[in-house]
């Protein structure tokens, strides 16, 4: 079966928001491109002032099957960067106290809080909310609400 991993883009701030979600997840990157690593080819457009030092590529695992990337966006590569909430990670957690903790580290200085983490009808935990890095998440622990 195929897997799906979240990819994030940052207007800039890519390396600080995975340094943020490194302490979160208690996780480590595994790899980080910079746009100054690509390759001088003969014919390619010059690298743009704004891409120097801006990360190209990195990630980190979050368990054993899901992966956590993202990149800056460069508007000299003809890219602009829009936040919307059209997508959320959800982050399902195997207890409460989980729910409770990352949902503490998540959300601190979150630019929108739209539910504080608590007992809904569906779930014994649940949150919505953007963080302060402009990334949309839930966080849910069913619990002893399992849906039928």
């Amino acid at each position: 079966m195929a897997k799906i991993h979240a990819y994030l883009n940052f207007n800039g701030n890519c390396k600080e928001a995975f340094d943020f979600y490194q302490d979160v997840f208690n996780s480590p990157v595994t790899g980080t491109y910079y746009f100054d690593d690509m390759p001088n080819e003969p014919g390619a457009p010059a690298l743009p002032e704004e891409a120097k030092g801006k990360v190209m590529h990195t990630s980190l695992a979050l368990g054993n099957n899901t992966m956590l990337m993202g990149s800056d966006i460069v508007e000299g590569f003809g890219q602009k960067l829009s936040f919307g909430n059209a997508t959320y990670i959800m982050v399902d957690t195997e207890s409460a106290d989980e729910a409770q903790r990352l949902f503490q580290a998540l959300a601190k200085d979150a630019k929108l809080m739209e539910m504080e983490l608590g007992e809904t009808f569906f779930a014994e935990q649940f949150a919505s909310f953007q963080d302060q890095f402009g990334i949309y998440w839930m966080i849910h622990f069913e619990g002893n609400k399992k849906m039928n």
